[in-house]
């Protein structure tokens, strides 16, 4: 198991998607927060679990897709992964957009 640090873009992505989604549904907004956050228990047992991401050149930085939202991460070393923000797959993700 390695240790999954949450960044505070990533948490501010979190917020901005319950703060979104909690508009039309408080429950709906819920259910997908808890979808996001838990799958940082996935990364923390198997950090490989996710794909590299196509839009880097460091491959090192995974993601893992949860309903409509990327949650992508880098691997930091054996012990520890950050994940680095939590993306819509609608939109265009961009190299500036993992800084």
């Amino acid at each position: 198991m390695v240790k999954v640090v949450w960044t505070q873009r990533s948490l501010f992505d979190l917020e901005d998607i319950g703060d979104y989604i909690s508009k039309d549904s408080i429950r709906y907004a819920k259910l997908t927060l808890e979808k996001l956050i838990d799958s940082a228990s996935l990364i923390s047992n198997n950090p490989l679990i996710g794909r590299i991401v196509t839009e880097s050149k460091d491959k090192s930085i995974r993601e893992l897709i949860k309903g409509n939202y990327r949650v992508i991460y880098q691997i930091r070393n054996d012990t520890s992964v950050f994940i680095l923000t939590v993306f819509h797959t609608a939109r265009l993700l961009s190299e500036k957009d993992l800084e």
